[in-house]
């Protein structure tokens, strides 16, 4: 037979871990709660004025042919957006094979390149990789700052979600390779290709 004490220790250790369980729901709640009145506070851009933004571009003087490139005038930033299907098949790939392998399969976040990142970096003990998708980066470059903090990654994830359900990926992908920097002052597919190698991106192998 169980003894008194034995029985009034296990009735003991009960009240315990329903007390535990009780006390981490409670905390769990409340938590929860927090979040969600924080994330209902916080201030995030628009998507709606997503297609309302200005992009700069370079102003260029062409001859009476229309063919001859005269003058190109810009100040800090030289580029030159074309439609998507003017862009060389090519050189979307190779972007996506570079930049975001899964961005077709996923849906604006990609858990597995975010935790293949922390790993590299980790075993690195710098940053070494991204995790950021191609979507990311479109609402990072066109939509926030670039400071680097939790608050801004949580605008970012929200806003990409967002994206993601208001934009077709061909089209997420086009604002990526017109935005894109390319190095120095060169922005966009486009202006890269001409300045790299003398041709549109249309005609990139």
């Amino acid at each position: 037979m169980v003894g008194y004490s034995t029985m009034k220790k296990r009735r003991r250790l009960s009240v315990l871990i329903y007390a535990s369980i009780i006390i981490s729901l409670a905390i769990g709640v409340a938590g929860a709660s927090l979040a969600a009145f924080w994330a209902v506070k916080l201030k995030i851009p628009d998507p709606q004025s997503f297609n309302q933004r200005k992009i700069i571009q370079s102003t260029k003087i062409y001859d009476r042919t229309g063919k001859v490139l005269l003058w190109d005038i810009h100040k800090d930033i030289k580029r030159t957006v074309v439609p998507f299907e003017n862009i060389s098949r090519y050189a979307k790939n190779a972007t996506v094979a570079i930049e975001d392998d899964n961005f077709y399969h996923h849906h604006g976040i990609d858990i597995k390149a975010i935790i293949r990142a922390f790993i590299a970096n980790l075993k690195s003990g710098g940053v070494r990789q991204g995790g950021s998708t191609i979507s990311q980066q479109v609402v990072k470059n066109t939509m926030l700052t670039p400071e680097r903090s939790i608050t801004r990654k949580i605008k970012e994830i929200i806003l990409t979600l967002k994206l993601e359900k208001k934009l077709s990926k061909d089209k997420i992908l086009e604002i990526y390779l017109n935005e894109a920097p390319y190095g120095g002052n060169i922005y966009g597919i486009e202006e890269a290709s001409q300045s790299f190698f003398g041709k549109p991106s249309s005609e990139l192998t």
